[in-house]
């Protein structure tokens, strides 16, 4: 996944807000990295859970850069938004396949338990969010396309485990029902919603489940409009995902009334 993002802006209507806690100062490091555990995520994605000993911790939607190196010396690196946050020295990875890509058919295909890899990082300190600063006294819409939750479900899980009373959206758009990536936390934290407000929205392009009240069909300025804060609700808006879904998504709320000069966007790309 390569990264990019847009410049920060304050969006208007905002409630006024304490000043935030100085950030904890996590300088990037080259770190080693053991696979600790791998599991299917999607039909074409799985899921990664590394050891890295001397990992510093990272905040709700880093990213590192992962590098892996052939025995003839010959190194590829890519970045990948982090799935998991806190102080911990273990992060999780969702890696979706780009079959003419150089690494993430190895990661999806071949990487082993007790492999071991590099990563540098954490990686980013302005497509995030969590509890007790100037951010969580907003409500928060984010928006997502396949991949694209992977930096934002660590965003919803800080958001349950805080019990934090801002109101969080999630618009998800993916092809057919077994293309949700992290479905199991998605389902947790929308049971955990009476005491940290928070709303799925799942758009199934493809196909739909057999019990969807909504029929399968790409996503619209129209569903867009019904499934997201209203303009003037003051949200803090994070879009990730694929380069045409995102300029597609900003497009579509600037159309709406929304400023997207405060959209706080990532978009990625081959890998």
């Amino acid at each position: 996944m390569t990264l990019s993002t847009a410049d920060d802006a304050a969006v208007p209507g905002a409630r006024p807000a304490p000043t935030p806690p100085a950030p904890q100062l996590r300088r990037p490091a080259w770190h080693p990295a053991t696979v600790a555990a791998v599991s299917p995520e999607t039909p074409n994605a799985r899921r990664l859970v590394l050891d890295v000993p001397t990992w510093p911790g990272n905040d709700p939607g880093q990213h590192l850069d992962l590098r892996l190196t052939a025995e003839d010396g010959y190194q590829a690196t890519r970045s990948y938004s982090i799935a998991s946050s806190g102080d911990g020295t273990r992060l999780t990875l969702a890696v979706d396949r780009v079959e003419d890509g150089e690494v993430s058919p190895f990661l999806v295909d071949a990487v082993e338990v007790g492999d071991a890899l590099e990563v540098h990082g954490p990686l980013g300190g302005w497509f995030v969010w969590h509890p007790g600063t100037d951010d969580s006294q907003r409500p928060v819409q984010l928006i997502a396309g396949g991949s694209g939750i992977v930096p934002l479900l660590p965003m919803v899980t800080a958001h349950a485990e805080a019990a934090d009373a801002s109101p969080f959206r999630l618009l998800y758009a993916v092809r057919t029902p077994e293309d949700v990536f992290f479905r199991a936390e998605l389902d947790a934290a929308v049971a955990a919603a009476d005491r940290a407000p928070f709303t799925l929205d799942l758009v199934y392009s493809r196909r739909a489940p057999e019990d969807a009240t909504t029929p399968a069909g790409r996503l619209t300025r129209e569903r867009l409009a019904a499934a997201v804060s209203p303009p003037d609700a003051g949200a803090l808006v994070y879009v990730c995902g694929s380069t045409p879904f995102v300029e597609q998504v900003l497009r579509w709320l600037g159309e709406l009334g929304h400023d997207t000069t405060g959209v706080r966007a990532e978009r990625f790309g081959g890998a």
